[in-house]
């Protein structure tokens, strides 16, 4: 099932609102996650160049993005809101108490 437009949305606040500790912190594995969904959906493929080879931050985060290149950006939204609900079950509760 496809994630409305408002969903995904409020999952993007929701990770954007995400501590940096406690029960929602997130590995670097599932930062890359969303940050190569969250492009693909906004952006569509990847068609900024290669960081530089010591730019390893930004080297990993180019290529997760790659790593979906071809993917539709509804696909993208639907794994964005997949990511979330396998890391933070309750998430939709929480975005509503926290008014969004």
């Amino acid at each position: 099932m496809s994630p409305s437009a408002d969903e995904f949305e409020r999952a993007a606040k929701f990770v954007r609102d995400m501590p940096e500790s406690g029960d929602t912190k997130s590995t670097d594995e599932q930062k890359l996650a969303f940050y190569k969904y969250f492009k693909q959906a906004n952006e569509g493929d990847c068609n900024e160049p290669a960081p530089g080879m010591l730019n390893f931050v930004g080297k990993a985060k180019h290529n997760a993005w790659q790593s979906v290149k071809g993917m539709s950006k509804d696909e993208a939204k639907v794994k964005y809101v997949e990511t979330l609900d396998s890391m933070v079950a309750n998430w939709r509760d929480q975005a509503t108490q926290k008014g969004f």
